[in-house]
């Protein structure tokens, strides 16, 4: 069963920059759109970002100019350079891909990284 796995999180000061990854492994034949989603405590999941295997982002208009999206189809490995962070960015992170298995078209969603930011 093909599996995502986060790696990056922690905390961080105001201003502060981390960077998110995403390892996607099992039996899978192609990975299409990928993103990385929030939830922060006592919200629900947003979009934060995706890209389509092409190269195509869509932003959320919070963190437009202050994070990047990017993805190594040849390691099935997805990024998030996170730069000038703030305490509102705080958050579980997720990441997400949907793509084909063997099993057919799947979605599948990582176990998140955690993300704090503090003033």
């Amino acid at each position: 069963q093909p599996q995502l796995v986060e790696s990056g999180g922690g905390l961080v000061q105001a201003g502060g920059s981390l960077r998110l990854s995403c390892a996607a492994s099992g039996r899978l034949f192609a990975i299409n759109t990928m993103g990385w989603y929030r939830q922060a405590p006592g919200k629900q999941r947003e979009l934060v970002v995706t890209i389509t295997s092409g190269g195509s982002t869509n932003y959320a208009d919070s963190v437009k100019g202050r994070f990047t999206i990017s993805r190594d189809n040849a390691a099935n490995t997805l990024y998030l350079q996170m730069n000038n962070l703030k305490p509102e960015d705080t958050a579980l992170y997720y990441c997400n891909a949907h793509l084909k298995s063997w099993a057919g078209n799947l979605e599948v969603w990582g176990q998140g990284t955690l993300v704090t930011v503090s003033s």
